[in-house]
């Protein structure tokens, strides 16, 4: 890691200016930008950075087609980046187009908030052939995010898949896989991933989950549509739902949290119906854990080890391998085993954890245990993948009162505040950044072309298309 290099040979223009630059303009990015601008014992200019040319973070790249209320809070955000003091610039890669060195020559603070961008591997056999792919990959495809439009999933020859994991991820990709295509054609999912659902032989989704009903991590309404989806069944196993002592005293431990009896109620129902008669079929497992992809050219089934839950020397609840297995033919896998984020250069980064070392919200430096004066961190690549969107907002403003406490302890040598230097230093790279006006054109642009076919937005999915948009409509 470089070293913070604190540019004391410059002087602040307007010394109550505090400028703070942020890095990932996904909910933690906008919250912390509303928890920023509120205070007014300092003149507070916020510049939220982007690598993409769109904002919104998963809201738009990750929130589920068919969940159209979940995206409702991007109204929130435009309200907040139409504050005095705020500016959206996207098309703008940290450590790349601008590095700290130069972040920190322009910004009193720096403010971390990019995420969790990367997906957790499962280590095993076979992960790699063709046709086994991460969630992430699956749900930024059909949410038409530019890292992801390229790729293809032949659907079309494919009777049956396997979803590792019980989160909401992995609901969301069960969903969109089982749902008719005629209720998704009026959603904002992209043309090219309604048209490959439109040709798909899927026939039977297979959920695996490592440990049991009790314990799983979706939410009681990503179950529930689960159960209510039109051409599907949802099927579970009286043995699966069948508790033992340990999974009693989970339970009794957890009592303070009704999601999880209530998760099991709502499964329980669904004994009730069998096999069912619809032309899906979901298929519900519990305590299995993948320990092979089984196939030589590509994914042709999958190995699973029967768990049993028990508790560590920690008192922990943990799955544990039975030494029984099983095999499943099938010919695509998808692993939703959780997110992690990546490093940033010049920044410490926790490999195990996948996030950014920090005490309350400031970046702590690992070979001195020490806060890195002036850069900070909220949001998914601070605290990892957990909770939902709005969990985010806590995160924010515990992160802005730490910095709010190092303002006005003048935690910080004085430096230019000129706010057009930015703009002028990324000119004379020649990087063409997009503003919130920009932004906006793109978005005209986007529901324009959804309104032909019904649509309340066709995505563009490409930099490049991003950008001429921008062009053709200046």
């Amino acid at each position: 890691m470089t070293s913070v290099v604190l540019h004391d040979q410059i002087t602040n223009s307007t010394p109550n200016i505090v400028r703070i630059a942020i890095f990932g303009a996904g909910p933690a990015g906008f919250y912390s930008a509303e928890e920023l601008l509120k205070h007014t014992s300092h003149s507070i200019q916020v510049d939220l950075f982007d690598r993409l040319p769109t904002p919104y973070g998963l809201v738009r790249g990750g929130v589920a087609p068919d969940h159209p209320k979940i995206k409702s809070v991007i109204k929130q955000y435009e309200r907040i980046a139409q504050r005095p003091g705020f500016r959206f610039f996207g098309n703008v890669t940290f450590g790349i187009d601008l590095t700290l060195d130069e972040v920190l020559a322009h910004y009193h603070q720096v403010l971390f908030t990019t995420g969790a961008e990367s997906d957790r591997h499962m280590d095993i056999p076979g992960e790699d052939l063709p046709g086994s792919y991460p969630a992430t990959a699956f749900v930024g495809w059909y949410n038409g995010h530019p890292d992801f439009h390229h790729l293809h999933f032949n659907l079309s020859g494919t009777t049956s898949v396997v979803v590792i994991g019980n989160g909401n991820v992995a609901m969301d990709v069960t969903r969109i896989l089982a749902r008719s295509p005629n209720d998704l054609a009026r959603t904002d999912i992209t043309s090219y991933a309604l048209a490959t659902l439109q040709q798909s032989t899927v026939k039977e989704i297979i959920v695996c989950g490592r440990r049991g009903p009790a314990q799983a991590a979706f939410t009681n309404p990503e179950l529930r549509e689960l159960t209510e989806l039109r051409g599907a069944d949802l099927i579970v196993h009286a043995k699966d739902l069948t508790l033992d002592a340990i999974n009693q005293r989970f339970l009794a431990t957890h009592a303070s949290e009704p999601g999880h009896q209530r998760n099991l109620e709502i499964l329980k129902a669904q004994l009730l119906k069998g096999e069912g008669s619809q032309s899906r079929k979901i298929r519900m497992r519990f305590f299995t854990s993948p320990v092979a992809i089984l196939g030589r050219d590509r994914v042709e089934g999958i190995r699973l080890e029967h768990n049993a839950l028990t508790i560590d020397a920690q008192g922990n609840f943990i799955a544990q391998g039975t030494g029984r297995y099983e095999e499943l033919p099938c010919q695509m896998v998808f692993r939703s085993i959780g997110y992690k984020g990546i490093p940033l250069p010049n920044v410490p980064f926790d490999k195990r954890k996948g996030v950014i070392p920090n005490r309350d919200g400031r970046v702590i430096n690992p070979a001195t245990n020490s806060p890195i004066p002036r850069l900070y961190v909220a949001g998914w690549i601070k605290r990892g993948p957990s909770g939902v969107i709005g969990t985010n907002k806590p995160d924010a403003a515990a992160t802005v009162a730490s910095m709010t406490i190092d303002v006005e302890e003048h935690r910080f040598l004085p430096i230019w505040a000129d706010p057009d230097s930015i703009p002028a230093l990324l000119n004379r790279k020649g990087i063409r950044y997009v503003t919130f006006a920009d932004w906006q054109r793109i978005d005209n642009v986007e529901v324009a072309n959804g309104q032909p076919v019904g649509k309340p937005r066709e995505k563009l999915t490409t930099i490049t298309a991003m950008l001429s948009a921008v062009r053709e409509n200046t």
